[in-house]
């Protein structure tokens, strides 16, 4: 088959499109040819060969396409191995295109349990963006988060795909969102997704600004941190809120002050990618709440991986970056 075939780890170069071997279906999986494949920045960590994966090897977690057993279009959760346990994943938990090869070819090979409906009016585009983002802001907000209809939510970092879909599945929900960001372009788009306003992540009190946003003007209910900036973020919660932190893009550790957190009577809550119970609930929430597809942000060709990759990074986006496959 036709993919884009990682050879070396490094740069956005490295991703050569060439020939890879079909993929052969172990028993309860299942071949998807696929239509198009979203990026993520799990991706990238992955090409810079954080994650181990085996040379050669096809990268890419999200896709959607078409089952070659039954002709059913389908979209493709990325989780594989969850286990038994709701709380937290097993040992075996891997994303598709860790070990097991991804959605940057023709073909790709899942359990089938890891397989669901393509959702109605959704473009191929829009279901591939779905998995992974959509699965992972699902289980941060709803199943981590407890957000409820009513509570307000900051979201930190207004742009990325996490940022795009928990604005729009939260303000669905019936929660005031605000944002931050570093671009008041950004801002601007996540007010017509659904936020209520928004504050520069680069002026010194942007924390002061953004508790000014909250109903209350005393802080949040719940904080989405998907880049890492724990500190700040614990100042825009109002005291008893819930931070909820799923990324490291902007910093990798945090000095706290211990006593104010237990003071604050703050919850901290770590996250990840969810569960096919967590993506069942998601397509739910969709239906009943006709949340608007993901936010495209540029399309490019299979071939055109290194390209799509140096656009992701550019960080200048708003929304999902998408391969659609010839």
């Amino acid at each position: 088959m036709h993919a884009v075939v990682l050879h070396e780890f490094g740069d956005p170069a490295v991703l050569q499109p060439g020939p890879y071997p079909d993929p052969v279906d172990k028993p309860g999986w299942v071949t998807v040819e696929l239509k198009a494949a979203a990026l993520n920045w799990h991706d990238v960590l992955v090409r810079q060969g954080r994650y181990h994966s085996p040379l050669p090897h096809v990268i890419g977690a999200d896709g959607a396409g078409v089952r070659r057993d039954t002709g059913d279009e389908v979209v493709i959760v990325p989780s594989l191995h969850w286990g038994a346990r709701n709380e937290a994943p097993g040992p075996d938990w891997e994303i598709l295109g860790d070990r097991s090869p991804g959605t940057y070819a023709q073909l790709v090979s899942v359990p089938a349990e890891c397989l669901a409906p393509k959702p109605a009016g959704f473009t191929w585009a829009q279901a591939a963006a779905l998995p992974l983002v959509g699965l992972t802001t699902y289980r941060a907000l709803f199943t981590r988060g407890r957000l409820r209809s009513g509570e307000s939510m900051l979201v930190v970092g207004a742009g990325g795909g996490i940022a795009t879909m928990a604005v729009q599945l939260a303000s669905h929900s019936g929660a005031v969102i605000a944002v931050t960001s570093s671009s008041t372009d950004k801002i601007a788009a996540a007010v017509a997704n659904g936020a209520v306003g928004g504050v520069l992540h680069t002026d010194t009190d942007w924390t002061e600004q953004a508790r000014a946003l909250s109903p209350s003007r005393q802080g949040f209910d719940l904080v989405l941190d998907p880049v890492g900036r724990w500190v700040e973020s614990i100042r825009a919660l109002r005291p008893g809120g819930r931070l909820v932190v799923l990324g490291a893009n902007a910093a990798e550790t945090a000095a706290m002050d211990v006593r104010g957190f237990y003071f604050g009577q703050y919850d901290l809550l770590g996250t990840t990618m969810g569960n096919i119970r967590d993506f069942a609930g998601l397509l739910d929430l969709l239906a009943e709440n006709r949340v608007p597809p993901p936010v495209i942000d540029r399309t490019f060709g299979l071939d055109d991986a290194a390209r799509a990759h140096e656009h992701l990074e550019t960080t200048r986006g708003f929304g999902k970056t998408v391969l659609e496959h010839a």
